[in-house]
């Protein structure tokens, strides 16, 4: 005859199996939690985005936003994970802060939360070379998807700008430095702006020639610059061209810069770049029009490097009232104190040239 089992044995049965199941419960929704932190995509399918984190968004905010831009699998795992860190391994709540990032669709749920936490933010690196004008600039910002040309043109005038950097023009053209920068995206054209000109003014600190020069010699001497820059292609040639443009202008000649004659068909005439200066475009009747007028334009017609504005604050002691380009190859000119040197030199270098002996 079989024995029934005692009563007290079934209960601890029952109890053990209650608790079994209880804990292979608990592990199937930790790896389900774990398996939510994963990554959405592998490394081979994975997507580049960049997203913006607003200043003072919570938790449950970022979490909306991250599952929005489908770089995490869920908005309610990554919440649980970041208030609840002992869940994966973590001691602290994360510090999330706001900016603009590049994530991953690779990454997990985790490694996202730590490059939130660590402020990385992504920034566009955008290099302006010297001599550009501002809308060429403009272009180049917009290209890059930093702001756009229009409202960087705009900025550029704002006379509230202008009154607070004490420009005596109507634009910041010449204020620009050039430069390698690191803008973050959509932070605005004006903070763009003034991250230039703080940059031009705390470099122009830095050269020793301009200190005790007047506002307005300044301002002459930032003219001059910007247009040496269009005009010297070897640095240690830089000197020496502000050189001639300061004896014509104390002489009362012409400067004869092409360089402001291309700014007149290309940025107030709205023209493209020529191919050649004619003898019809020196005769456009502009005050930048430097064949007509014999003194400085009325503003920059570029945005000047270092090499440009030293070489006009202190340029090279000449009496050369001449140059004109020599080896097209190395960008070197020769320099002359006469008309005929100058003819000379130019003549030879046309028969060099031509192959002509």
């Amino acid at each position: 005859m079989k024995k029934n089992k005692p009563k007290k044995n079934r209960f601890f049965s029952f109890i053990f199996s209650c608790f079994g199941c209880v804990i292979l419960a608990l592990l199937a929704c930790f790896l389900a939690f774990r398996v939510s932190l994963s990554a959405p995509d592998s490394k081979a399918n994975a997507k580049q985005v960049r997203l913006e984190i607003p200043s003072g968004a919570s938790i449950s905010k970022i979490s909306e936003i991250l599952v929005g831009e489908g770089v995490i699998r869920s908005d309610r795992a990554f919440y649980i994970a970041a208030r609840f860190p002992r869940l994966s391994f973590r001691k602290t709540v994360p510090v999330m802060k706001s900016g603009f990032y590049s994530i991953n669709s690779s990454m997990s749920a985790l490694q996202i939360m730590d490059i939130l936490e660590s402020g990385e933010q992504d920034y566009i690196k955008v290099a302006v070379p010297e001599g550009l004008t501002i809308s060429k600039i403009a272009k180049i910002l917009e290209k890059n998807e930093v702001c756009s040309a229009e409202d960087f043109v705009s900025a550029c005038h704002s006379p509230v700008l202008l009154e607070k950097y004490s420009v005596p023009s109507d634009s910041f053209e010449g204020f620009l430095f050039p430069d390698t920068y690191f803008f973050a995206p959509g932070m605005g054209a004006e903070k763009v702006l003034c991250t230039m000109i703080d940059a031009f003014f705390d470099k122009v600190s830095q050269i020793p020639y301009f200190d005790g020069k007047s506002p307005s010699q300044f301002y002459e001497d930032l003219v001059l610059a910007s247009i040496v820059e269009r005009e010297y292609r070897i640095a240690s040639e830089a000197p020496l061209i502000a050189s001639v443009f300061k004896n014509r202008i104390e002489a009362g000649a012409g400067l004869y810069s092409c360089a402001t004659i291309e700014y007149i068909i290309t940025e107030i005439q709205g023209k493209p770049h020529p191919d050649v200066i004619t003898y019809d475009d020196l005769k456009i009747d502009s005050p930048y029009n430097t064949y007509k007028w014999a003194a400085l334009p009325p503003t920059p017609i570029s945005n000047p490097g270092l090499v440009a504005l030293r070489a006009a604050a202190e340029p090279a002691k000449t009496d050369y009232f001449y140059f004109t380009l020599t080896d097209s190859s190395a960008g070197k000119h020769t320099f002359s104190k006469s008309f005929n040197a100058h003819v000379k030199a130019g003549t030879k270098f046309k028969t060099k040239k031509s192959g002509s002996n």
